[in-house]
């Protein structure tokens, strides 16, 4: 019986500088919610408005 939960059942967020999906990650299991960029070169790009 395989432990765990499948990627596709995994949470997902979509970052506000790419447009693109990510899905939770064990690193982010604490802070899930404070999680707002797939990357940290999406953190550190410039905001369009």
């Amino acid at each position: 019986m395989p432990h765990g939960v499948a990627k596709r059942d995994l949470p997902t967020k979509t970052c506000p500088v790419c447009q693109r999906p990510f899905a939770w990650r064990k690193k982010w299991e604490r802070d899930w919610d404070t999680v707002v960029y797939c990357s940290d070169r999406c953190r550190s790009a410039p905001r369009q408005a």
